[in-house]
């Protein structure tokens, strides 16, 4: 579930009072003839992250990065892991053909089973170059493939390797793939838009080359003949004989999409939109009273619309209307109890960490409550581009974060978004640019 940030700095003293959440959407967008068949209520443990279709598309699956996973429609619930402490997040899901199974797979390589899902072995013990983004199933449900952010393939069961990008050089990481009916062939897509075909995967087009919002999604059509992208704005786009049945784009304000999946007869598909949902994050340190815990509860309850319609460029409630993720984050931090100054430069949170708190490379373990800085180091704002709160961690390191001055790229919608779950290290290929540190207050 790759995802591209619009970043920008923030540039002044914060004067903001607390948002209440502004998405109108139920989370899940239903398009063509694909059903409102219900949602998660009440306050989730984690980010909704992975979606997967009945197979008369009248029911689906949510599966949340804790491993929770949630049944609607005619989708029949045979267990989770929201129960189990998981080494890395959950990142895709797949259902049997017969829908009476689902397998889940995590970003270090990791596959659970359930239902009539057959285990047939995993990448969890094995050393990854990028996170796997993806799996999919093979048409008689005994086997899958997993896809991973640098274009790798791994096949499992009766599934065909038929090649991958594993080793070449990619315009952009891998963040979806789908398999054609007859488990001959599957396609990857970049995050740009690059469409791979291998096997008898047709190659009908991308969006290579051409403007749009970080593609993050895709589906196949029944037949093989088609596939849809969908980008983090809410766009959809057709190839072959995918029909066009709508898309969120033109939505105000924009929800990012992380995932998509299409309904039995080709002619409708949904849109997975999480910032829909409100989230007590499952991972923060034990005590509710800690500087962790009231960070990670803060931020959570600015997840929210965009705050510059209607208001000029940049208005946001943590300061005056410029640039403000730097704002967000030291007005995160001033209300969990940490004496901070409203900094108007992400740089200013590296010196003064450095100063007051501690730093760690981008390769560590992060806390809940810690920011991450983005870009290449500290000294100005075109290396020190961007920042968020982390608000869980797994012990993989996986994050996923809080981010003000972020949204849907390009459309220069800049709304306060959860994002990932990414790891740190790996986030030039999941954002776009690097974590360079990471700033931990003290606690």
């Amino acid at each position: 579930m790759a995802n591209v940030l619009a970043l920008a700095t923030a540039a002044a003293p914060a004067g903001a009072a607390a948002v209440a959440h502004g998405y109108a959407d139920p989370g899940m967008y239903p398009l063509g003839d694909a059903g409102s068949f219900g949602t998660p209520s009440g306050t989730l443990a984690s980010m909704v992250s992975a979606i997967a279709a009945a197979p008369d598309g009248k029911g689906y699956w949510l599966a949340a990065a804790d491993g929770g996973v949630f049944a609607f429609g005619d989708a029949g619930y045979f267990g989770s892991l929201g129960a189990l402490r998981l080494e890395a997040p959950i990142v895709a899901i797949a259902r049997t053909p017969d829908g009476k199974g689902y397998w889940l797979a995590a970003l270090d390589g990791g596959v659970f089973a359930f239902g009539d899902a057959g285990y047939f072995g995993s990448m969890g013990a094995q050393v990854l170059s990028q996170p796997i983004v993806a799996i999919a199933a093979t048409p008689d449900g005994k086997g899958y493939w997993l896809a991973a952010a640098d274009g790798g393939v791994f096949a499992f069961g009766d599934a065909g390797y038929f090649g991958s990008m594993g080793g070449l050089p990619l315009a952009s990481a891998v963040t979806a793939m789908a398999a054609t009916p007859d488990g001959g062939g599957y396609w990857l897509v970049g995050g740009d838009g690059g469409v791979f075909a291998f096997g008898d995967a047709g190659y009908l087009g991308s969006m290579a080359g051409k403007p749009s919002s970080a593609i993050v999604a895709m589906a196949a059509t029944p037949d093989g003949e088609g596939y849809w992208l969908a980008g983090n704005d809410g766009g959809v786009f057709t190839f072959g004989d995918a029909p066009f049945e709508g898309s969120t784009a033109s939505v105000t304000p924009v929800s990012p999409v992380t995932a998509m999946a299409a309904t039995g007869d080709g002619r409708g598909y949904w849109l997975l939109q999480p910032d829909d949902w409100d989230y007590a994050f499952s991972d923060p340190p034990p005590s509710a009273t800690s500087v962790s815990s009231r960070a990670v509860t803060v931020a959570a309850g600015q997840v929210e619309g965009d705050p510059d319609i209607g208001q000029g460029a940049f208005c946001n409630p943590y300061g005056p209307c410029e640039p403000w993720c730097a704002l967000f984050a030291t007005w995160v931090w001033q209300r969990a109890g940490v004496a901070v100054p409203s900094y108007p430069f992400t740089g200013s949170i590296f010196g003064w960490a450095a100063a007051h708190g501690e730093l760690l490379p981008a390769t560590a373990v992060a806390a809940p409550g810690d920011a991450v800085l983005y870009g290449t180091g500290p000294q100005n704002g075109a290396t020190s581009v961007h920042t968020g709160i982390v608000v869980q961690v797994w012990p993989d390191g996986a994050v996923i974060t809080v981010e003000g001055d972020a949204g849907p790229a390009p459309n220069g919608q800049l709304a306060v978004v959860v994002n990932g779950p990414f790891l740190p290290a790996d986030s030039a290929q999941y954002n776009g640019v690097p974590v360079y540190a990471v700033a931990q207050p003290v606690r």
